[in-house]
């Protein structure tokens, strides 16, 4: 059986870490954002909890899961095209 594709944990969490350390800094004194700030965050941390729903589903039926880093990757786990990781490595 062909795994399901799944972000990877680490996307959810970079994205909650620049909302929460320096987002939410930059609209302290604007309510308005700051509630929007605070909403997203929120709807992120539904989202992480979604997909691990998910993967213990998969998990049950005994659907195998891959963890993708990037819409460049292939089937067989290389990358197609390079990115902004991979540039500075050469």
């Amino acid at each position: 059986m062909e795994p399901i594709p799944l972000p990877s944990h680490v996307h959810y969490e970079l994205l909650l870490q620049l909302l929460e350390r320096q987002t939410t800094l930059a609209a302290d004194k604007k309510p308005v954002v700051q509630e929007q700030v605070h909403q997203l965050i929120v709807t992120l941390r539904k989202a992480i909890a979604q997909q691990k729903q998910l993967e213990e589903t998969c998990g049950r039926y005994q659907i195998p899961v891959e963890y993708r880093w990037s819409l460049n990757e292939s089937k067989n786990g290389n990358t197609t095209s390079k990115d902004f990781l991979s540039l500075g490595q050469e």
